[in-house]
């Protein structure tokens, strides 16, 4: 018998202790798996650009800036292209099914953003065919159902038209599919001389300019340069890089990332705690089988490897089967929710499995390790 094997069958020496251990372990992963892509999606630790920058009014996202904006920010040196975008949010037959649109000059994004969101000169051709037609995100497109060549309502909570209408109406004429599965894909893309020449305020006014440096210019210095061409204007803006906006934009209403950790936390100290205590009393009540494996010629070091052993099966097995559930959830969860399980995750969660794994064996191992022959034999 292999030393592997060995540590195979003492641990299912008691099955229903060591699947009911499992499946702590496996919740306890579990946890981790669904917020961590929680975590990954909602602030596009994966997707998100650090190179692309977006300028907006330094008074608040709603304030929206001057087209003039455009041509002071597009002659600043070390800029490779800059796009303009407004914001149309609303909701289409109920208010809860709330949609984005995003309204910006086709030709403009495609030369700033276009590699990441996906988009090609051939899939943006047919915006210039009609003024009311747009791109549609594939989580988006999915969600609701919607086709190329389907015609849509968005009733926006904000954005009224000249008319005192708050309805806007488009027809699909493409959807793009973003560059990897992080890329966030549930909105619209719409022209942008559609929505301004109809809207009631506002007009010729951006809510935001997306620029894309140059590849020797770090994007921190350029986001300075720029802020500081406004810093006395009538509109002064504030630069910040795509995932910084997200962060930013999430930390409104809770710093998701600290809840997060103490989720995972609590989860994986009450695991630790369990885990110690069950594998100590697996160990005390095998004491005399350690030292009759002593007294064949097992070593300390033996020994000690032995428990470890047969603890990281446990963690192995278990957190293997919490992680698949995890990933299984983010396949069949709603676009809506954005769980995104990326590789780090996996590669986090394996070294996390390991540390867990031998800080519970730890006391256990030591313990059985100490074992004195003689006074096992004494008390048999």
């Amino acid at each position: 018998m292999t030393f592997l094997e060995l540590a195979r069958r003492n641990t299912w020496r008691k099955p229903i202790r060591s699947v009911l251990l499992m499946v702590c372990v496996a919740v306890a992963f579990l946890i981790y798996g669904l917020t961590a892509s929680f975590t990954s999606g909602t602030q596009s630790a994966v997707g998100a650009s650090d190179d692309i920058l977006g300028v907006m009014n330094a008074a608040g996202r709603a304030q929206p800036l001057p087209m003039a904006h455009m041509a002071r920010i597009a002659s600043a040196p070390g800029i490779a292209s800059v796009a303009y975008m407004s914001r149309l949010r609303g909701f289409v037959d109920n208010e809860r099914n709330v949609v984005a649109v995003s309204a910006v000059d086709p030709g403009l994004l495609i030369a700033v953003n276009g590699s990441e969101l996906g988009l090609t000169p051939e899939l943006i051709a047919p915006l210039g065919k009609a003024r009311d037609r747009v791109l549609v995100g594939r989580a988006l497109a999915d969600a609701q159902g919607w086709s190329v060549g389907d015609h849509i309502n968005v009733t926006a909570f904000q954005v009224a038209r000249e008319d005192g209408s708050r309805d806007w109406r488009f027809e699909i004429a493409g959807i793009f599919a973003g560059e990897s599965p992080s890329s966030d894909t549930y909105f619209m893309i719409a022209r942008y001389d559609y929505i301004n020449a109809a809207r009631a305020r506002d007009r010729d006014t951006a809510d935001a300019f997306i620029v894309r440096p140059r590849r020797s210019v770090p994007s921190s210095e350029l986001a300075a340069r720029i802020d500081a061409l406004f810093a006395n204007s009538v509109a002064p803006t504030r630069t910040q890089s795509e995932k910084q906006f997200l962060e930013a934009f999430l930390r409104q209403y809770a710093d998701v990332g600290l809840i997060v950790d103490l989720v995972v936390g609590a989860a994986f100290v009450t695991l630790l705690m369990i885990a110690i205590n069950t594998m100590v009393f697996a160990v005390r009540e095998r004491t005399f089988e350690f030292r009759v494996l002593k007294s064949l010629g097992f070593s300390r070091t033996s020994i000690l490897s032995l428990v470890l052993t047969e603890t990281l099966f446990i963690f192995v097995i278990g957190g293997g089967i919490g992680l698949a559930l995890a990933k299984l959830a983010t396949l069949f969860a709603p676009p809506t929710l954005g769980l995104v399980f990326s590789l780090s995750i996996l590669v986090k969660a394996a070294a996390i499995m390991l540390a867990l794994g031998l800080a519970t064996g730890a006391l256990p191992a030591v313990n059985a390790m100490r074992i004195s022959i003689t006074a096992a034999l004494k008390t048999r």
